[in-house]
């Protein structure tokens, strides 16, 4: 009996087993095929995690053809991200994939016995049983052997995307090059027209191509990213590795949180688009970057010795390099530059020539370029200048402060200017050329000056002393300022400063602030100091005080100056004067003895306690300002750096927006604009304007609601509620959906408020922080939510938020914090 009861008890196990292995072979319910097994079409393998499957499938009107590819398992969307046998479909569902006695991965048509696809392996095999495919919770589709060795991978053959963790570029050992081909159409994952490949010769870059012709350059690493890439210095969400050394030229990248999904993808059009997957109520792939984006990045658009930017709609994007002009000035006058530039004077060979900086620039093609990884910047001018061929040199690496050296022997060829990013490059030009650009920096003012009667001069001169012995030390008059403006900022002399503004000697300014004592300095930041100062007719006001290394230069000072002078409302700070005497740019406001809006609603010392009819005020006060900017002033002004802590209040607590450095004038028609340089603090830029540099009106709107929600509940938007939240606007969120809005009021207003109005200012936040710019209202149309009980619509889910589980997760890091843009880097890793 007994040995009965332990026979069944076997033949049950082995059951069991069979059964196991059964279902997981029906199910896919595993993440590997083994020497012995087989793939159907219909059956699965998933990732250990769940992450990714490898299947059959067949894309949209593809006529029946099936492919084995790689796609997510946890987006409803199939995205398929990998195709084995994308030239070679079988046609209809008799396909299957195993390993066969060479220890190869093969995709079979059962119907005809035909090999459609195979892993090409040649070597001899041994052990073909040890054989197995392993599917990663990377999508890395792997082919070992004892689960030691790797024989192939499919990370070392990608289609059209680039995921997290796989190497893109070239293996030098095996001369392997990873690359990327786009698809034929959406219905056919054939290999398209397109190619995304990194090239070495020169200096490593990367390059679109369109069959043999170029589309688009990223440029040369330059240490912190492609010179041609300017986003890349400002990437958030993920982390860039960059390897150069005598074994390979490969960049990688990956998620720094794991929870969100973002890739590269070629498309069918040429474009290249990085992509991060939105749920919720979106379910959809958002693009937050892509190229090629402007006729700028057209490969070669103004032909040789040329540079081209869209810095002035509507103007020729060409412009000949200094010391150059068009080869056909008749092609140049109708607007086709492809002809390019040549020399003012071509001796430039050992006859005192010199070399003029360009900066913010994606330097040349450098595929003639040379590089020499040991020298510095000084070193490198003077090896361009020993040899006549070469045309330019600039730094292999900016990130080392200017470490290596790279120089050109050819044609200066697709070359694009930024505002801001990029690199300097040093270009040869004759002695001649070096002379009249020497003079021209001086301004059109100084060449006016040369070029009239000396009389004309003497007079100008005595007119200037006179005045400047009567104003004394005080104050200067509009002349005296757009002398002082135009000689401090090195600008022509049409470029001047407004009428209504003072400019202020910086005798006057010392006096003032006692020299600048701590006793008079009211706070510090970023850009610099600022200080209280008592004029000499006793009035009273705040001077703000660039340091030597602020980010904010000359181009915002100037910004600033000229804006503020224009707008004049009693909800925005009033400018008196400047001083930019002696290397020093300070503003001269009028003093707000309650300092900023930040000092009370998140780290109160004042010991004045905000009553929700205060904030109630505040919060009308500047969604009044801000209307005024954007609506009921002469100019349109996009401020693009709206916080709590530019917020001033005045003796009677009445807001007043300060900082106009990074703001930016639209015409009349203007909806929108796009930047390479992002400006601002994370935590309140929008989602459009963060990730891709676009900004509207609608980008103030959202950092207006992010200040609004931040002043109910008197939070930063980077602190937790508890140890489960993300972001305030996360957290906001949550309780809104479950109907618990009024638990993220600040708990020092007690139960001492309009629960009405409250709840209307939480929602009037959410409509503005909403993702998509369309959805969010206009300023007009907060102040009128904000004034009257009216129904307001739903909000949609807010910028930045995703849902996972219960877990409210962010789609960018830099949403969980306030910092500085300029405190985003990239984690680099060179020659390990």
């Amino acid at each position: 009996m007994g040995r009965q009861t332990e026979m069944s008890s076997t033949i049950n196990l082995l059951f069991a087993v069979i059964l196991s292995f059964l279902v997981s072979s029906l199910y896919g319910l595993t993440d590997t095929i083994a020497f012995n097994q087989t793939l159907k079409d219909g059956d699965l393998l998933i990732s250990g995690e769940k992450s990714f499957v490898l299947g059959f499938f067949a894309p949209e009107n593809s006529s029946g053809r099936r492919y084995v590819g790689i796609w997510y398992q946890r987006i409803p969307e199939q995205t398929v991200v990998w195709v084995a046998n994308r030239d070679s479909p079988v046609n209809g569902t008799s396909g299957i994939l195993f390993i066969d006695a060479t220890g190869n991965l093969v995709i079979q048509d059962k119907k005809t016995n035909v090999s459609v696809w195979n892993t090409s392996l040649s070597s001899p095999v041994t052990g073909i049983k040890a054989y197995s495919a392993q599917l990663q919770d990377t999508g890395n589709l792997v082919l070992f052997r004892d689960r030691r060795s790797i024989n192939w991978q499919s990370f070392d053959y990608p289609t059209n995307t680039l995921l997290p963790f796989m190497k893109f570029g070239v293996d030098k050992k095996t001369g392997l090059n990873r690359h990327l081909t786009s698809w034929k159409s959406p219905g056919d994952p054939g290999t398209g027209e397109y190619e995304f490949k990194m090239e070495v010769n020169g200096t490593p870059q990367v390059f679109l191509n369109r069959g043999p012709v170029r589309v688009w350059r990223t440029g040369p690493w330059s240490g912190v990213g492609w010179s041609g890439v300017p986003e890349m210095s400002r990437n958030y969400i993920f982390n860039l590795d960059y390897t150069e050394n005598e074994d390979e030229v490969t960049m990688s990248y990956w998620i720094r949180d794991p929870s969100v999904h973002s890739i590269f993808v070629l498309n069918e059009s040429g474009r290249v688009n990085r992509l991060t997957w939105q749920g919720d109520d979106v379910n959809k792939w958002v693009g937050f970057w892509s190229a090629p984006k402007d006729q700028c990045d057209a490969y070669a658009h103004c032909g040789a010795f040329s540079k081209c930017n869209t810095f002035n709609p509507g103007a020729f994007e060409c412009t000949c390099l200094p010391g150059f002009r068009p080869n056909s000035s008749r092609e140049w006058y109708l607007r086709d530059g492809v002809h390019g530039c040549r020399r003012n004077n071509t001796d430039v060979c050992h006859n005192r020539e010199g070399f003029l900086l360009l900066s913010h620039m994606k330097v040349p093609d450098t595929k003639m370029a040379r590089v020499n990884k040991t020298i510095g910047l000084k070193q490198c001018e003077e090896l361009c200048l020993k040899n006549c061929s070469c045309t330019g040199y600039a730094s292999a690496n900016i990130s080392a402060g200017g470490m290596g050296c790279i120089t050109w022997y050819d044609d200066l060829i697709d070359i694009k200017e930024f505002t801001n990013g990029g690199q300097d490059i040093y270009i040869r030009v004759s002695a001649s050329d070096l002379v009249k650009k020497s003079k021209g920096l001086r301004g059109k003012r100084l060449i006016v000056t040369m070029i009239v009667p000396i009389a004309a001069v003497i007079l100008m001169l005595c007119c200037c002393l006179v005045m400047k012995i009567r104003k004394g030390k005080r104050l200067q008059s509009k002349t005296s300022l757009q002398s002082e403006w135009s000689s401090e900022m090195g600008k022509d002399v049409d470029d001047t400063a407004p009428a209504d503004v003072l400019m202020y000697d910086l005798n006057t300014i010392r006096a003032a602030t006692d020299n600048f004592s701590a006793a008079n300095k009211l706070g510090e930041g970023g850009f610099g100091s600022v200080y209280k100062g008592k004029l000499q007719n006793e009035q009273l006001v705040a001077i703000k005080r660039l340091s030597k290394t602020s980010g904010q230069g000359m181009v915002e000072f100037k910004n600033e100056v000229t804006l503020i002078a224009r707008l004049q409302h009693r909800n925005l700070v009033r400018l008196l004067g400047c001083c930019i005497q002696q290397g020093e740019k300070m503003l001269v406001y009028e003093y707000l003895p309650n300092k900023s809006l930040d000092s009370f609603i998140f780290e109160n010392t004042s010991g004045i306690s905000l009553d929700w009819k205060k904030r109630f005020e505040i919060i009308l006060g500047i969604a009044r300002g801000l209307l005024y900017l954007h609506q009921d002033s002469r100019l349109k002004i996009i401020h693009r750096d709206l916080k709590a802590s530019n917020v001033l209040l005045d003796a009677s607590m009445q807001p007043k927006i300060s900082d106009f450095g990074m703001a930016r004038i639209f015409g009349g028609d203007q909806m929108y604009a796009n930047t390479n340089r992002v400006v601002g603090t994370y935590g309140y830029m929008s989602p459009e304007y963060a990730m891709e540099g676009h900004f509207s009106v609608k980008s103030d709107v959202f950092s207006f609601g992010v200040m609004l929600l931040e002043i109910v509940s008197g939070r930063k938007n980077k602190n937790q509620f508890n140890e489960n939240s993300l972001n305030l606007i996360g957290d906001v969120w949550d309780f809104w959906s479950e109907e618990k809005a009024l638990e993220i009021v600040d708990p020092s207003l007690a139960e001492s408020y309009d629960g009405g109005e409250v709840l209307r200012c939480i929602h009037v936040g959410l409509l503005c922080v909403q993702a998509f710019p369309n959805d969010r209202p206009t300023m007009s149309e907060v102040v009128f939510m904000l004034s009257n009980e009216t129904n307001l619509p739903h909000p949609n889910p807010p910028g930045f938020i995703f849902k996972h589980g219960n877990t409210a997760q962010c789609s960018s890091s830099m949403s969980a914090g306030n910092q500085s843009v300029n405190e985003v880097s990239i984690t680099n890793m060179e020659g390990r």
